[in-house]
């Protein structure tokens, strides 16, 4: 196996499907998860007379949790393998989440989130390095685009349970779909194999009695990429976080949709998300990482606050698929972050600049609600638009990765990470 010269049907290792299916799915998961909070946020605000600030702290709440799940779960991946730290992820989230239906007041919900999050955030990170290391570079833009596309389809489906099951059951049963992770976590503890890269710099790892440690990501030849690709990362789930945390609230409280409703519009959006989780993993692999990366951005700067102007619901209908092309920018950063650092601490580094950045969105749901205090849900979203155009000028001041912007394999003097099967080849 040559570096740069792998087939389109070879693996880097074995099991590379069922490590597709199985980050799907647990993603897929996690975003149900973590939306069932925002699409059960409106009832919630009604019958338990939560503020706009008390609604936007739950979500900022679940928001530090997957901050400090950066490092956390990230160190657990590079020091015990990217299965125990999925299988870990899988089952803190859902049991977490489940256990909001029973929580007493908001103070439980807040903590309850919290530790949801532990365990929200700590995955991307892990299914990021997975993938990479078990797919062949001329596909790992695709491959970790269509992991991360289940975020739209978990999306969509907290919000069709949102319409089946509140109205009927409210939103305490909503919850108790989080147990759907035990299953899951069976399922990749049974069937789903260990990174060979992994194992390999496990090994060389043991026979030095070295551990991960954080400060690895900032040594100076890392620096730059941690550092900026943090930056990237906040900006653009900033604007991601501050928009679909509010987004079901802006439909019903602006622009007069019922809770039902709501949930076609919201599914709507998932399915233009979803989209766009493919076509800028193509684009990812044929025209580089970052210009993929930046083209995405600047949409999402220019159409959120056309978005938030309209008010035929029929046109708002429409546009929502088109707004959430641009939300797919997860899928690209998955790739390039990961190629961003070496296989021993891969998890690690792609993990801290993604989850820090979405701790540091956790103050983004808590502003937007301050802003509609004083002014309006649509305001807020509007202003996002700008949070995604600082994200994309952060992507290109980022170092180029493994692959260069051109989607060859050319250095251009990128002193990162290697390819995973010659890292192989010498570790074995």
């Amino acid at each position: 196996m040559t570096t740069g010269n792998i087939g389109p049907d070879e693996a880097i290792g074995p099991g590379k499907w069922r490590v597709l299916w199985a980050a799907f799915m647990s993603y897929c998961m996690d975003a149900m998860d973590f939306m069932l909070l925002a699409v059960a946020l409106p009832t919630m605000i009604r019958e338990l007379h939560l503020s706009m600030t008390e609604a936007g702290l739950l979500g900022t709440a679940g928001l530090l949790g997957v901050g400090f799940s950066a490092w956390l779960l990230g160190w657990c991946s590079d020091n015990y393998g990217r299965k125990n730290a999925m299988i870990v992820s899988v089952l803190v989230f859902g049991i977490m989440t489940a256990a909001i239906s029973v929580a007493r007041d908001w103070t439980d919900m807040m903590v309850l989130r919290f530790i949801a999050g532990l365990g929200l955030g700590g995955l991307w990170g892990v299914a990021a390095a997975y993938i990479n290391e078990t797919w062949p570079r001329a596909q790992r833009g695709r491959a970790a685009a269509f992991v991360l596309s289940s975020w739209p389809i978990g999306f969509g489906i907290a919000a069709m349970l949102a319409a089946a099951v509140i109205p009927v059951h409210g939103w305490r049963v909503l919850f108790l779909f989080g147990f759907a992770a035990i299953p899951l976590a069976f399922f990749i503890w049974r069937y789903v194999p260990e990174s060979e890269v992994w194992l390999a710099g496990k090994h060389a790892a043991d026979q030095t009695n070295e551990r991960v440690r954080l400060r690895e990501i900032f040594a100076p030849h890392l620096l730059r990429q941690t550092v900026v690709g943090t930056v990237s990362a906040s900006c653009a789930l900033v604007a991601y976080w501050g928009v679909n945390t509010w987004l079901p609230s802006f439909l019903t409280r602006e622009r007069g949709l019922s809770p039902q409703e709501m949930a076609h519009y919201v599914v709507m959006l998932n399915v233009g998300m979803f989209i766009g989780y493919q076509l800028f993993g193509y684009l990812a692999d044929r025209i580089g990482r970052k210009l993929s990366l930046i083209l995405c951005f600047l949409g999402g700067a220019i159409t959120l606050p056309l978005y938030v102007q309209c008010e035929d619901r029929v046109l708002l209908f429409w546009a929502g698929p088109v707004i959430a092309l641009f939300f797919s920018y997860a899928g690209v950063f998955g790739s390039l972050f990961a190629e961003l650092y070496p296989p021993r601490i891969k998890s690690l580094g792609a993990g801290f600049c993604f989850n820090v950045g979405r701790g540091i969105s956790a103050f983004a749901p808590f502003l937007l609600g301050s802003i509609a205090t004083h002014y309006s849900l649509g305001t807020g979203i509007a202003l996002c638009g700008i949070s995604f155009a600082t994200a994309g000028v952060a992507v290109w001041l980022l170092p180029a990765s493994g692959m260069s912007d051109s989607g060859s394999t050319t250095r251009r003097g990128y002193s990162g990470a290697p390819d995973a099967s010659s890292y192989l080849r010498t570790s074995k």
